[in-house]
């Protein structure tokens, strides 16, 4: 039977447009049918996989929750038809504070009362995300990403310390639902309302992973006042199911952030390094960025996963993986400060975009008398602009920004990245500020050429 057939069957005439979708993580197919009904048709490869979509949405649908409903399926189980909740998802609305909220409020309903009544041995591939699920999910990092940085490490040590970690974080004494791939991409927005998709990979777990899932998504980048702001929503949508400590659930967290990092990376080493697709090469640096942040403060309970974990990131960050490829990066990453007076530098590379930072929030040198014939390279300037404090929190948020888009370009072969940094003379605070991110850019990616120009002060410079 073929997809058509299927519409044929439910509607009675064949659809007037087949459109394919694009492709996501999956190796499901995803056609929008357009005729006498909109529908979405989709062909997977895994029979088991299909009836446990087919399963849990029917399931969901009686609770009352926002998912697609099912049309029809063939009777071989390997094709149906689904709701067409169109194409706006919310990781392209993410900036959406209100969206954000609806849709975190909405999970517990998932997992507490998703959870009544449901035959977790239908769900796929397994029915508990018990001990053994986190193993394979700790093994598929090892293998499938921390194996291609090339490190040598202590297979008996690093496996002692994920047996930890899956005793740890097995323990799921609600047997609530866990979504388990519960984030903005699985979101859509229709009517200006959150529905949910690709649950089938959902079974019996702790409650703690989806909303780290959603948190702590790679590519959505969520700055710490938001991920604050929608865990208290969280705590309070769940309390109408269990009464949670605050203090020890937030504590709880940080460790399913580690865990759920590393599935997240060795999907992403599985879908990027060895089947090439590009989503997932350029989704790494992001994944890699969160795993730096988190391990900005050690894990003591887990001392040699936290030390490996470390150099991993020294090896990717140097260009030493297979994700590379390469020795030597083509990439170059210019470094401009300038006066704003004089208009932001021209990209000569035709690529365009990059980076622009303003510093002129900052208190200004120049408008000092003993500083006007010196620049921010000068001690007595630099001295002035460390002691007032805001310069340094002022870069730490550029190097958040830009490191990820740095490993990223990389990653794929990209030749310009410009980073510019301006302020009213070029003299003082851009000056500074050019200087120090060229250097951490240097001394973080070795591999990387970096180009420093200090337009106004007539320095040109390769580190």
């Amino acid at each position: 039977m073929k997809l058509e057939d299927l519409y044929i069957q439910r509607y009675g005439v064949a659809p007037e447009k087949v459109e394919r979708l694009t492709p996501a993580g999956s190796n499901r197919q995803y056609f929008r049918m357009e005729g006498v009904e909109n529908v979405v048709g989709v062909i997977g490869t895994s029979i088991d996989e299909n009836k446990a979509f087919i399963y849990l949405s029917n399931h969901f649908r009686t609770l009352g929750l926002p998912v697609p409903e099912v049309y029809a399926m063939s009777s071989d189980f390997l094709m149906y038809l689904q709701e067409d909740l169109g194409d706006t998802s919310l990781f392209s609305l993410r900036n959406d504070m209100s969206l954000l909220k609806a849709t975190i409020e909405r999970l517990p309903d998932f997992q507490f009362a998703g959870s009544v009544n449901l035959d977790f041995s239908k769900c796929y591939p397994v029915a508990e995300f018990d001990r053994q699920a986190i193993l394979w999910d700790l093994n598929y990092f090892k293998y499938c990403f921390l194996n291609t940085t090339h490190l040598s490490y202590r297979e008996d040590l690093l496996e002692k310390e994920f047996n930890l970690m899956a005793e740890r974080l097995s323990r799921n004494p609600q047997g609530t639902f866990m979504y388990r791939d519960f984030q903005s991409r699985n979101v859509m927005i229709k009517d200006g309302k959150p529905f949910f998709i690709d649950f089938q990979g959902g079974r019996r777990g702790p409650y703690e992973y989806d909303v780290v899932s959603f948190l702590w998504q790679a590519k959505a980048a969520f700055p710490k006042n938001v991920k604050d702001e929608l865990i208290d929503v969280y705590i309070k949508a769940a309390s109408k199911y269990i009464k949670l400590d605050e203090q020890e659930f937030k504590s709880n967290l940080r460790e399913f952030v580690l865990l759920r990092t590393l599935q997240v990376l060795g999907a992403y080493g599985f879908r990027g390094r060895f089947e090439r697709k590009s989503h997932f090469l350029q989704s790494i640096p992001y994944a890699l960025a969160n795993l730096e942040s988190l391990l900005e403060e050690p894990f003591e309970i887990y001392p040699y996963l936290t030390s490996v974990l470390r150099m991993m990131l020294d090896a990717e960050n140097k260009g030493l993986s297979d994700g590379i490829g390469k020795d030597r990066s083509n990439l170059t990453v210019t470094v401009t400060s300038f006066s704003y007076k004089k208009g932001i530098p021209a990209d000569n590379s035709g690529n365009g975009g990059g980076f622009v930072f303003d510093c002129r929030g900052m208190e200004n040198p120049g408008r000092y008398a003993e500083y006007k014939a010196i620049t921010g390279l000068d001690k007595p300037v630099i001295d002035f602009l460390e002691s007032r404090g805001e310069i340094q929190p002022f870069l730490d948020n550029c190097y958040a920004l830009v490191d990820p888009a740095v490993r990223c370009y990389d990653n794929r072969g990209f030749t310009s990245l410009m980073v510019n940094f301006g302020c009213t003379g070029g003299q003082h605070r851009s000056v500074y500020s050019a200087q120090h991110f060229a250097e951490h850019i240097k001394s973080k990616f070795s591999h990387v050429n970096v180009h420093l120009i200090h337009r106004e002060q007539n320095i040109d410079t390769i580190l």
